[in-house]
């Protein structure tokens, strides 16, 4: 049975990827047909042909690969004397044509994002509601009822905003012997002897509940001390009540021990409070390790560590949160490129085909934890992303990429004058050998991370 899940997994995956690179050509083809361009080949799929059929002056065809497709115009990429060839079409309608795909990759993405947000019963805000009783920002200034804006200067517009913008905050050394790290210490150690409690000696539910009760409140308090001592005291009185509640009196109270320095991921947050914009500077968050060999190798890692407000579900706010959540995978996207450029993020984080087959396989896994439909919704929520990462990609203005070839046409509307068709071909041609050699060498990183275990979410 796992194996057919598995297989359906697969398949649905596969569906959908060629959707988008379906959707992508048949941007430029529709186009080009209303343009009157003579489109010679339509095709889903590289490769040897499964079936093909005339319609017309076009041939379709379903090709054996489901890795791709294309639109065969005349005259694209050769000298055509055809009077509806690509080349002898306006300028502006050539434009269109060249721009066609990447917009449907878009429009694209969008109903995807509505397909993904239509079946939720409600959604999240920015707004803080409720602090993790583990919470590192809940004494570094941040409030219950700020509504976060900016996270290090990015914009927050919803959730996916926040969660997206942890992956540019940096992690630093923090004065370990500040009074905020201390109370994060008091908050971790009441967390850690209540966890501790849970799994020695199992408590039933309703005293588990009253454990926990005792742990978030005894955390508020710490997290609102004015000083370390206040702390520790708050600390000390709460571990007690804990062991009181189940009856234990043979037990040692936690003690902090202060470093020097301590590793925080520290983000300077906006946020509104009572209707003014107030910014908060050197905001931790909570950081921890991942398991034992990111302890090792001392590579942390950065969780949100508060709650956030629920949104209701509207006609209203089904709309909104629709094109709020695809502009959001945009801007993901373009952010994306900017942190590359500034090396924010390196070699090492971009993933080729195969990189992102690895990605929809673990999201799928990690939803089958759940049901079938979680696993289809985590691959529709990848597919977003890379639909939208297409069409946004495509638009860049390098050689052979859509952007590229939209740029040549912007000079020869703006010149009156069409570059020549050689020097077109050897601009593309250096462009496309430029892009393939980076596929490749993406692809092999990845082939080694996957065999080595690194290629991970």
């Amino acid at each position: 049975m796992q194996i057919l899940v598995t297989i359906a997994l697969v398949v649905i995956a596969v569906l959908l990827f060629e959707l988008i690179i379906g959707l992508h050509e048949f941007g430029h083809f529709i186009t080009a047909k209303l343009s009157g361009i003579k489109v010679n080949e339509f095709a889903l799929g590289m490769g040897p042909k499964l079936f093909s059929f005339k319609k017309g002056e076009t041939q379709y065809s379903l090709r054996l690969f489901p890795i791709g497709g294309y639109c065969a115009m005349e005259g694209e990429d050769e000298d055509s004397p055809e009077p509806r060839s690509f080349n002898n079409a306006k300028v502006w309608k050539r434009m269109i044509v060249i721009i066609a795909g990447a917009v449907m990759n878009i429009i694209l993405g969008i109903i995807f994002s509505f397909i993904m947000v239509i079946p939720q019963e409600a959604y999240t805000s920015t707004t803080v509601e409720q602090f993790d009783p583990r919470s590192y920002s809940a004494n570094c200034g941040l409030q219950i009822g700020d509504k976060i804006v900016k996270v290090n200067g990015y914009d927050i517009y919803n959730s996916k905003d926040l969660s997206f913008s942890f992956a540019g905050v940096n992690c630093e050394n923090v004065d370990g012997k500040s009074v905020s790290v201390y109370k994060q210490d008091c908050a971790n150690a009441i967390c850690t002897e209540y966890s501790k409690i849970a799994t020695d000696k199992k408590p039933d539910d309703d005293t588990l509940l009253k454990l926990y009760n005792i742990t978030t409140d005894g955390c508020t308090v710490v997290n609102n001390s004015a000083d370390k001592t206040e702390a520790k005291k708050v600390m000390d009185d709460t571990v007690k009540k804990l062991y009181d509640t189940i009856g234990v009196t043979d037990y040692t109270l936690p003690t902090i021990t202060e470093k020097d320095t301590r590793q925080r991921y520290t983000a300077t947050v906006t946020v509104i409070r009572d209707g003014k914009e107030v910014e908060l500077n050197d905001v931790q968050f909570f950081t921890y390790y991942k398991n034992e060999e990111d302890k090792e190798a001392d590579k942390p890692s950065v969780s949100l560590d508060f709650y956030v407000e629920p949104i209701d579900k509207t006609f209203t706010s089904v709309i909104k949160q629709g094109f709020s959540e695809a502009l959001s995978v945009g801007r993901m996207v373009w952010q994306s490129v900017v942190w590359i450029a500034q090396g924010r993020f390196g070699f090492k984080d971009m993933s080729g085909p195969v990189g992102i087959a690895s990605a929809v396989t673990q999201v799928a896994s990690q939803g089958l934890e759940t049901n079938f439909g979680s696993a289809v919704f985590n691959i529709l929520n990848v597919m977003t992303l890379i639909t939208i990462n297409l069409g946004i990609f495509n638009m860049l203005p390098f050689p052979a990429l859509d952007g590229g070839r939209f740029l040549l046409l912007l000079i020869e509307w703006i010149f009156r004058k069409p570059i020549p068709r050689k020097v077109e071909k050897y601009i593309n041609a250096a462009g496309f050998i430029i892009l393939m050699g980076f596929m490749v060498v993406v692809t092999c990183k990845d082939i080694w991370q996957l065999f080595t275990g690194q290629l991970s979410l």
